[in-house]
């Protein structure tokens, strides 16, 4: 971290598309901020909040001279060009004067794991990623899929498409008991908002305990396969790790009481997705929403595609028009810390030397 004590400049590169009135409040941070930020060589965005822009994007051989200049002279960054690994990569190896960079993605970890660094650039850059940002979007979608497959979804879509008119009772997510596999701030958002609509929360995590006043129960991992039968509904919020790669297993699966609505909201190779549609296609669970999968893009002969019972988001349930709001927000907090050497927030940890 920078000493406190020195008054130079602190050159502040934005390496991602983001609006004017976010860029004055980080020049308002301290007077010896000194902003490299061209918009025009930035790509142009997709939507808002687009941190990756179009793909198509160029940039001409003068707009590429400046751009390698002022990768050159950055210390602190706020976004990774591209959003990528590989973005992550070359931009840490063309900027021998960068210390601090900022992600704009929750899962700067496996950005930061993909990107092959040295033990040298490991520990010249810290990464500090956007966690807790997505919070709120993520712990909706889990509520929505919740509600989805408790009021019967794809029956009231497939009777009004064939108009047809019947009554019928619908379940109440009031009483069911939700187990949380995962208990960071997505899980303990989700159990809290499904516990004011009345549902039973039980968790799991590697240490069986948490001070998130809205669960009732917490177990840790290795109890899991004795919990699953239990319940009626599952909420996957784990990041992707080696610990939790694969870990809601086909055993798991298996034992997930029938007519349970599963939800994933972390990542997809924490599941075995093949025996997730193989429970889903033959109605062993009411329904699945899911905003991420073992492939992306989703390969387009997957089965999930066709399932009625699947609510599926391509892995954008995350994105808000308040995202840069959230992420510039959180900045902030860390460039004040950077210049007073202190801790950042959400520092990525550093994988473990080759």
């Amino acid at each position: 971290m920078r000493s406190p004590t020195v008054a130079d400049p602190l050159l502040v590169m934005i390496a991602t598309p983001l609006e004017a009135d976010l860029v004055d409040s980080i020049v308002a941070v301290d007077e010896r901020v000194t902003l490299l930020y061209v918009p025009e060589l930035l790509p142009p965005t997709r939507y808002p909040c687009d941190h990756r822009g179009v793909e198509t994007f160029r940039r001409d051989a003068e707009g590429t001279r400046r751009w390698a200049e002022l990768m050159a002279r950055a210390e602190v960054m706020f976004g990774i060009p591209g959003d990528s690994a590989e973005g992550l990569a070359d931009t840490v190896r063309a900027s021998p004067q960068l210390r601090w960079l900022q992600a704009t993605a929750a899962g700067a970890g496996e950005q930061v794991r993909g990107a092959d660094l040295t033990d040298a650039e490991l520990a010249r850059v810290a990464v500090t990623s956007a966690s807790g940002v997505h919070t709120g979007p993520l712990a909706e979608f889990c509520i929505l899929g919740l509600l989805a497959f408790s009021k019967n979804l794809p029956r009231l879509l497939a009777d009004k498409q064939a108009r047809h008119w019947d009554h019928y009772p619908m379940r109440e997510l009031k009483g069911q008991t939700l187990l949380i596999i995962g208990l960071g701030k997505i899980g303990s958002e989700v159990a809290r908002l499904a516990g004011a609509l009345g549902m039973r929360v039980m968790a799991v995590n590697r240490t069986g305990s948490s001070g998130c006043s809205a669960v009732d129960e917490v177990h840790t991992m290795d109890e899991l396969g004795s919990l699953l039968p239990a319940v009626d509904a599952v909420v996957v919020a784990l990041p992707l790790s080696d610990e939790t790669r694969g870990i809601v297993d086909a055993q798991a699966i298996a034992a997930i009481r029938p007519g349970a609505t599963f939800v994933n909201a972390g990542r997809g190779g924490v599941v075995d997705e093949t025996a997730l549609i193989e429970a889903l296609q033959q109605g062993r669970l009411a329904g699945a929403a899911l905003d991420v999968f073992a492939v992306e893009p989703l390969p387009e002969d997957s089965p999930l595609w066709e399932l009625p019972n699947v609510l599926l988001s391509p892995h954008t349930t995350a994105l808000s028009i308040h995202e840069n709001e959230r992420i510039v927000e959180l900045f902030v907090d860390n460039l004040r810390r950077y210049m007073s050497g202190d801790e950042l927030r959400n520092r990525v940890p550093t994988p473990r030397p080759r």
